[in-house]
C-alpha cells in the first residue's frame, strides 16, 4: 500500500512540474509580446467625450426620484 501512494505522490509531482514548465512557458511568451500598455492608450483615444446635455438628464433623473418618494410618502 505505501507502494502504490509513492507512486501517486511520483505522478502528481510529474503533472506539478509539467504545469510549472507550461505556466513558466506562457509567462515567458507574455513578457516577450511586450507589455499593454499601448493598448491602453488606443483605447483612450476611442472613447467619447461626455456630451453638452448630460446635465439635463441628471436634472430628470433626480426630479424622477423626487417624484416617486413624493408619491410614496404622500
Amino acid at each position: 500500500m505505501g507502494i502504490m501512494m509513492s507512486k501517486d505522490l511520483e505522478d502528481n509531482s510529474e503533472l506539478s512540474r509539467r504545469i510549472a514548465s507550461d505556466l513558466r512557458a506562457r509567462n515567458q511568451s507574455e513578457v516577450r509580446r511586450g507589455s499593454d500598455y499601448g493598448d491602453d492608450m488606443e483605447d483612450d483615444e476611442e472613447t467619447k467625450k461626455t456630451g453638452r446635455f448630460t446635465w439635463v438628464w441628471i436634472i430628470l433623473i433626480v426630479l424622477a426620484i423626487i417624484s416617486l418618494i413624493c408619491i410614496l410618502f404622500i
